[in-house]
């Protein structure tokens, strides 16, 4: 399924969206120590049966597993530095990834986490959270349970929010991918971006600012940015489905849709069997172990979701990489 948005370039006002280029060089400076540069692939259409080479940015490489240290790493670090930092440290709700993204930083800066995870959040991630160090809490049974659990403990303790994407200094974070792609992949001309609350898409395209086009991939299941672009605005949707853990918002954030919604050419779903089908063969091809998450925008390309033009230059954010061996290898 493809939307009828138009070219973000096409649009009036895009200039003033919360998440500026100039925010994201700063991003870069201030995360240099804390985040690994990742590298991109380039992989032929034959090994991934798809139209033409592929260009894989693989953040499944990053700490804890995922992108989603660049985005907790500048919230916090901007907050200490403006003295926002409490003794009760930080607080946050994931479906995984973000919780071990806030552990890393929270031991690399010394500070005390609280992490709250759903009962759908894999036993990986939430081994992972623990292993870092945060506090593990289980409340409820999708993101959405979590979030509310997370937000009345920060009113509790004064804990500093740490929200996975609903903030202009995560998008910022999330936008370093963005630029580093840019810098090692000359020429794209298209980004195809997994989307649950919208982070790391609303971070990509504040980069990409319509000069490149930007395709956002979700599950058929959790379509929240398609549902958004089709009313104009953020709605709720239902959360189910294999990649449910770490794209299970019922509705994109706020700022990620005031970031996004100006540069997003189209917005296209797969199934869940697509995804299980790139799993695998983004195992068995290049030997990356990508959870569902991660597979999704890769799944949209192979299974025909979105069809690149002759010579259309492609890359893909693996964005994630925390998931059991045996669900792909069986």
């Amino acid at each position: 399924m493809t939307s009828s948005a138009a070219p973000g370039h096409d649009r009036p006002g895009v200039r003033d969206t919360p998440v500026s280029r100039a925010d994201i060089v700063a991003a870069a400076a201030r995360l240099a120590p804390y985040v690994r540069r990742t590298p991109v692939m380039t992989v032929e259409s034959a090994l991934l049966g798809t139209p033409g080479e592929v260009v894989l940015k693989l953040e499944l490489l990053q700490h804890g597993g995922s992108f989603k240290p660049r985005g907790a790493a500048n919230r916090v670090l901007l907050a200490r530095a403006a003295g926002l930092v409490p003794p009760a440290g930080l607080v946050t709700a994931s479906g995984g990834n973000h919780g071990i993204a806030v552990s890393y930083v929270a031991r690399a800066l010394g500070l005390p986490a609280e992490v709250f995870v759903p009962s759908a959040s894999p036993a990986a991630k939430r081994e992972r959270i623990s292993a870092l160090g945060a506090t593990l809490v289980v409340a409820g049974d999708i993101y959405d349970d979590a979030q509310r659990a997370a937000d009345r403990r920060a009113a509790e303790t004064g804990a500093l929010l740490v929200h996975p994407y609903d903030h202009s200094d995560v998008v910022a974070g999330q936008g370093t991918v963005g630029r580093e792609l840019a810098d090692q992949a000359r020429g794209l001309d298209t980004v195809l971006v997994a989307v649950g609350g919208g982070g790391l898409l609303a971070g990509v395209a504040s980069w990409f600012r319509g000069e490149v086009k930007v395709v956002s991939v979700e599950p058929m299941t959790i379509p929240a940015l398609e549902r958004a672009l089709v009313h104009g605005e953020p709605v709720e949707v239902g959360v189910s489905g294999l990649a449910a853990d770490s794209l299970g918002a019922k509705r994109i954030g706020a700022v990620p849709w005031a970031c996004a919604a100006p540069f997003v050419h189209d917005a296209v779903l797969v199934d869940d069997d697509a995804i299980s089908a790139a799993q695998r063969r983004l195992w068995e091809e290049t030997r990356l172990m990508v959870e569902p998450g991660g597979a999704a925008a890769a799944a949209a390309l192979m299974c025909g979701a979105y069809v690149p033009a002759p010579g259309e230059r492609v890359a893909v954010i693996v964005c994630g990489g925390n998931v059991d061996p045996a669900t792909i290898t069986g």
